[in-house]
Formats: structure tokens, sequence, C-alpha cells
């Protein structure tokens, strides 16, 4: 997933606003039901963290990686 990989390689650097569902179904042609699965799926993951009315940013530290989702 790039998202993914864009967190991982530093692109998204922890507490970095990360694309919505509009502007990933705009960058990768996908339909909104697929670009709001992986926003959910990345939360699920701990990847991420969302903020009602913000947006969602890249989380500290990842479930798997040991820490806290967002901390």
């Amino acid at each position: 997933m790039v998202i993914r990989r864009r967190r991982e390689d530093g692109t998204y650097p922890p507490r970095t606003r990360i694309p919505s569902v509009v502007e990933i179904t705009a960058e990768f042609g996908i339909a909104a039901v697929t670009a709001r699965k992986v926003h959910k799926d990345l939360r699920a993951e701990g990847l991420i963290c969302t903020e009602p009315g913000l947006g969602s940013f890249v989380a500290e530290r990842s479930k798997t990686a040991g820490g806290e989702p967002g901390k």
C-alpha cells in the first residue's frame, strides 16, 4: 500500500497529516469506498489516528511497534 510505504520511508513522518479520502480517490483513481477502507485499515493497524474535523495523521508509534497508537 502506497500510504504505508510513504509512512515507512519518511515521506509522512509522525504527526503528519495524510491525504483525505477525497485526496486518495483523486490521486489513485479509486472508488471512495476503497479509499475509506484504506483509512479504516490503517487506523485498525494503529498506523494513523483520525481527529474529527482535522483529518488523519501518522501515529508516532504503531501497535505492531510496541507503542500505543497516536502516542
